[in-house]
């Protein structure tokens, strides 16, 4: 999604170009996935001479569309599972709603059709915002999407090996909801870790080392694979 993006709104950089600093990116992204995104701006900016800043409003511009791409899923998880899902996830419709309405006013504010004097649009850092149409938004989530899909069949079979009982539309409903506490930055994604245990109160035990075992070898898997590729990343970035 990376490379794509900023093919859309910097210049066409192949993944094979970006893979070393994705992959080592995984290892900052034990404590913090936004500060690997952070690497990688600084390591196109060092190797390919990308504007910093442009290259900062792409890595905004995956961080904003994550929130709504995960929101949207949330929201027709909800409805395909609402008898399944604890009653505070009644809360998605109303939020989505008041969050499509804030995309609308968003893009239009960017497309220069909303205060159309007011030039904090062209700030730098909001660069990949400014060239950003509809249809990249809607690209972004028909991209991403295949992945969530994904996940909501290998959580659910996981899910039921740890002796929890799950379907297929149950694990719609309340995925999005945790990739999105995965989120938020605390260490070894505590945050996801601890929403296992709130959704499925009468398997305490079980969420409790599920959602340890799954989101820590999740992430370590990940930073194993960036170890692979950090010494090249060493090289491009400071020639030793």
């Amino acid at each position: 999604m990376v490379t794509r993006a900023l093919s859309w709104f910097i210049k066409e950089i192949r993944y094979r170009d970006i893979l070393p600093i994705r992959a080592s990116a995984y290892i900052i992204s034990i404590f913090n996935e936004q500060i690997g995104k952070g690497a990688m701006a600084y390591y196109l900016n060092k190797r390919d001479q990308v504007p910093g800043w442009e290259v900062g409003s792409v890595m905004l511009f995956i961080m904003f569309c994550e929130m709504f791409y995960l929101l949207v899923w949330a929201t027709i998880g909800f409805f395909v599972s609402r008898d399944t899902l604890p009653e505070v996830f009644g809360l998605i419709p109303p939020i989505a709603l008041v969050a499509a309405v804030v995309l609308i006013l968003w893009i239009l504010y960017f497309q220069g059709k909303i205060l159309p004097n007011n030039h904090l649009r062209d700030k730098r850092i909001l660069h990949a915002f400014k060239l950003a149409k509809p249809w990249h938004y809607g690209a972004f989530f028909l991209l991403r999407s295949p992945a969530l899909l994904t996940a909501v069949v290998v959580y659910t079979i996981a899910l039921n090996l740890f002796g929890v009982e799950a379907s297929f539309a149950s694990s719609l409903g309340f995925l999005p909801v945790i990739f999105f506490a995965a989120t938020v930055p605390t260490p070894m994604r505590a945050a996801a870790i601890t929403s296992w245990v709130i959704l499925f109160p009468e398997n305490e035990g079980q969420m409790a080392a599920f959602g340890f075992v799954q989101h820590n070898f999740f992430i370590l898997f990940n930073a194993g694979i960036g170890l692979l590729f950090w010494r090249r990343a060493q090289r491009d970035l400071f020639g030793r």
